[in-house]
């Protein structure tokens, strides 16, 4: 009986071993390959189950790699890069292997976007572009030459889950995917992580991000409601004023430091350009400082001035709100941060919209009922007048 359990227990382990994917079981240095390539260095890569083998010729600075990965699809896609500039998507030289007219092929595309990508050439020579696909697994082939001449390159590897018309859909946006880039040095045969450098250019995105929703996003449109409605109430003058005054100062300090930001990142992202994003920016900050002189060119009320006055000053500041708006959102896809940052700074101009509803009824109320009130009142005189004659 023992006998008999040990050997269903044993029948059972080499089921088990049987069954576990051939990418988490194995690493790169039990790898072949079925054109029997042979590189010298291999290393298993920190995030979506993915390897590098190269041989680094150092005579010519050429590089022969093979990268393996399951792609996050059937009809899916692998991609390996070298970011000859910057440590992460944007500017990466990318070669993708992907599944086309039943035959694998492999393209060149130049990152220039999150949202889109064109196939193009890239900024490195690279030849001998192959691929093969077994058991769910691509291997893309290539050789190229180094950029810069340097055996330490800034290296991204990407999976996504479909092809659409020739065309690689955007990948997932887990940590796994967001991670999956690295420097390498080909010579050690070494990987360190660019956390480091990741995170402060992912800093400054986010810096310019907040930045710019608290100005653009949040404090314009506060201080046009405050200016719109609490100057209906009497007893708010000249309090809303000087709120009105203060959210608009306030956010044009923080639109003028976000905007500075912005072009910060330009110049750290070069022959990166969000022609939308980057133009919307530039007139929202030239709408904003002419909004500024407002305050210091802004006429008394019975002057003559007065109403050409208010047609500028309206008009420039509804502008800049429906300019920041819409750069807000622009923003959101360039940088695509958690969908639930999206999702709060949605309900924050919900809520807005509710409460600017809600103070136009009730504004419309008072001065609807402060006119009846007035047109009344010297009626009201008129007969007091006869009764008493």
């Amino acid at each position: 009986m023992d006998s008999h359990q040990s050997s269903v227990i044993l029948l059972l382990s080499l089921c088990s071993l049987l069954l576990i994917s051939p990418s988490h079981a194995q690493t790169c240095t039990s790898q072949t390959f079925t054109n029997n390539a042979l590189y010298t260095k291999c290393l298993d890569l920190p995030h979506l189950s993915s390897y590098l083998h190269w041989t680094l010729n150092a005579a010519n600075s050429s590089l022969s790699i093979a990268f393996m990965a399951q792609p996050a699809g059937t009809n899916g896609w692998v991609a390996w890069a070298i970011n000859p500039t910057a440590t992460g998507m944007l500017g990466a030289q990318a070669l993708i292997a992907f599944k086309s007219s039943a035959a694998m092929t492999v393209k060149t595309y130049n990152i220039t976007s999150f949202a889109s990508i064109a196939e193009s050439k890239i900024s490195f020579e690279v030849w001998d572009l192959s691929a093969e696909e077994s058991g769910g697994t691509i291997t893309l082939f290539a050789k190229l030459k180094l950029p810069g001449n340097s055996d330490i390159v800034n290296q991204v590897w990407q999976v996504g889950p479909s092809v659409t018309n020739g065309v690689p859909d955007i990948h997932a946006m887990s940590a796994a995917n967001k991670a999956s880039l690295s420097t390498l040095n080909l010579t050690a045969g070494q990987t360190s992580s660019t956390s480091g450098g990741l995170g402060s250019r992912t800093k400054n995105k986010n810096i310019h991000g907040i930045l710019n929703v608290v100005s653009w996003g949040i404090l314009f449109p506060v201080g046009a409601i405050i200016a719109r409605y609490l100057r209906t109430f009497e007893s708010a003058d000249p309090a809303w004023f000087y709120l009105h005054a203060f959210c608009q100062v306030s956010a044009y300090a923080i639109g003028v430091a976000g905007w500075a930001t912005g072009l910060r990142l330009g110049g750290q992202s070069q022959g990166i350009i969000y022609t939308d994003h980057r133009n919307i920016g530039i007139a929202l900050f030239c709408f904003a400082t002419v909004q500024i002189f407002a305050l210091f060119l802004r006429p008394k009320k019975d002057h003559k001035y007065r109403f050409y006055w208010n047609i500028y000053h309206h008009g420039i500041g509804y502008t800049i709100i429906i300019l920041g708006v819409v750069n807000l959102f622009k923003g959101y896809d360039i940088l695509q941060p958690a969908k639930k940052w999206k999702s709060a700074y949605v309900i924050v101009l919900i809520v807005l919209g509710a409460i600017s509803l809600l103070l136009e009824a009730i504004t419309w109320f008072v001065v609807l009922r402060r006119k009846s009130s007035k047109s009344t009142k010297p009626h009201d005189g008129y007969n007091n007048g006869e009764d008493r004659q």
